[in-house]
């Protein structure tokens, strides 16, 4: 269906007004919800064994040998990252998405050192004419 030309212009100049008049209003941040959880992330203990094989349930994987970086939130583990390289383990009822980074971060940091080698190049003679 066609839309008269002079109808288009009135509707665009209409959509303009509002636009400048939004543009106008000074910007104020909705308010959020501020958390005031206990976050805590912490070496796994042998009493999170039980919380660590739960969430590998949740994540519908094996749980992983090894040490964990867990994260704790009021308490509650809802979050660990096997040391040695591997997915996090994250509860899916529980938001975690500003916990993995930190996790990331502090296995990274208690992973061994690897020990860099630096071969250097040996002298090489020049041929002589």
């Amino acid at each position: 269906m066609m839309m008269h030309p002079e109808i288009q212009k009135f509707i665009a100049n209409e959509h303009l007004q509002t636009l400048r008049q939004d543009a106008r209003r000074p910007f104020r941040p909705t308010p959020g919800v501020e958390d005031h959880s206990r976050i805590e992330l912490r070496l796994c203990v042998v009493d999170d064994l039980g919380a660590l094989e739960d969430l590998a349930a949740m994540n519908g994987v094996e749980l992983p040998d090894g040490s964990f970086v867990v994260a704790l939130v009021d308490g509650r583990l809802v979050a660990a990252q096997p040391i040695e390289r591997g997915p996090v383990l994250t509860d899916p009822f529980v938001r975690t998405a500003h916990l993995r980074r930190l996790l990331e971060l502090r296995a990274e940091q208690l992973r061994p050192a690897t020990r860099w080698t630096f071969h250097l190049p040996r002298a090489t003679r020049r041929a002589t004419a």
